[in-house]
């Protein structure tokens, strides 16, 4: 894989050994949902991630208790750069898990999938490592997408939930060709804009390690129950960091199933509305302003395969409509 990356960088090609350490540790976070949990395992092993090999990177799956646990039988699948952790957490939000998986991780870089039921296409880690050769303080993020026509909580009101997303995924024969995960999605709300406008948030998100550090990683006070914004926080925070550069990857995304989260169709809209008031309040609290998107200068790696192109079309359009005045 090093070889690769330094070739189509166009850096020649030194002798050197084999990593200790990975370059990049993943670190998921899971809760009461097994079966999305596995999928997306799945669609992280080096065996479907194209272009890549075990020693480059490491998966730290972290489970918070939860009555519905990921089956011991699939932990025993795992291969030797994967690791489960299974936590008796107090507290109902996933940032005390985060940043202990951030603790155990090995690699220079840290990235966060803080949803664990999001699919991964094949050409995401790949890319991740490209993107942090690209510069020594790159920051990459990769869009997200809903399984599904229309975002979930619409989806919801019409009947959709797990079952149909069962047979919306067979329906592309996946893992066979993850690429056609683009086949059966939208845009998520937080990547709406499309990839050149800002975004609120990614749910893959790398960040050198040294940056993590400065940015203390999660700040612990968002304590709300999933968390709150701290996913948004931390995305504006390392986008936003000093001499950071951004850089996206539009031709792959983290696809987002359906499982009864707290802004995703497991509520009712009155209790959904609710709990996001409630962040967007604590948010105020903690940062003494509303969120906004980082505006970043954001280098686009990667290649486009032909199910995504009908994502930057719309995308380009979206750029267009915000660029020129309106009579």
């Amino acid at each position: 894989m090093l070889k690769q990356v330094k070739q189509l960088l166009g850096k020649a090609e030194a002798p050197r050994a084999v990593p200790a350490s990975p370059l990049i540790s993943i670190i998921v976070i899971v809760y009461d949902m097994p079966t999305q949990a596995e999928n997306t395992i799945n669609s992280l092993r080096v065996d479907y991630q194209q272009g890549v090999e075990s020693s480059d990177y490491e998966v730290i799956l972290i489970e918070n208790e939860s009555p519905n646990l990921v089956s011991p039988e699939f932990i025993k699948t795992f291969p030797s750069n994967f690791r489960y952790v299974h936590r008796k957490e107090a507290e109902s939000s996933p940032v005390q898990a985060i940043n202990y998986g951030a603790s155990l991780a090995r690699g220079s870089h840290i990235c966060l999938m803080i949803d664990g039921a999001r699919m991964l296409t094949p050409g995401v880690v790949k890319n991740i490592i490209l993107g942090h050769r690209l510069h020594e303080h790159a920051v990459v993020s990769i869009p997200g997408y809903h399984l599904g026509h229309e975002l979930q909580q619409e989806a919801v009101k019409t009947g959709y939930g797990v079952q149909a997303e069962r047979e919306l995924i067979e329906s592309i024969d996946w893992p066979k060709n993850g690429y056609r995960l683009f086949d059966i999605s939208c845009f998520s709300g937080s990547s709406a804009p499309g990839f050149f406008l800002p975004n609120s948030e990614s749910n893959c998100l790398s960040i050198p390690r040294e940056i993590w550090s400065a940015l203390g990683g999660c700040d612990t006070r968002f304590n709300l129950r999933g968390g709150g914004l701290t996913n948004l926080d931390l995305y504006k925070r390392a986008c936003e960091y000093p001499g950071v550069q951004h850089v996206i990857v539009p031709g792959e995304g983290t696809f987002h199933q359906f499982h009864g989260g707290v802004t995703t169709g497991g509520e009712n809209e009155k209790a959904t509305e609710a709990y996001m008031g409630s962040s967007k309040e604590q948010y105020r609290e903690l940062r003494g302003e509303e969120y906004e998107c980082p505006e970043t200068n954001p280098v686009f790696l990667g290649q486009f395969p032909v199910q995504a192109q009908r994502f930057l079309h719309y995308s380009c359009e979206m750029f267009s409509a915000h660029s020129c005045p309106t009579s």
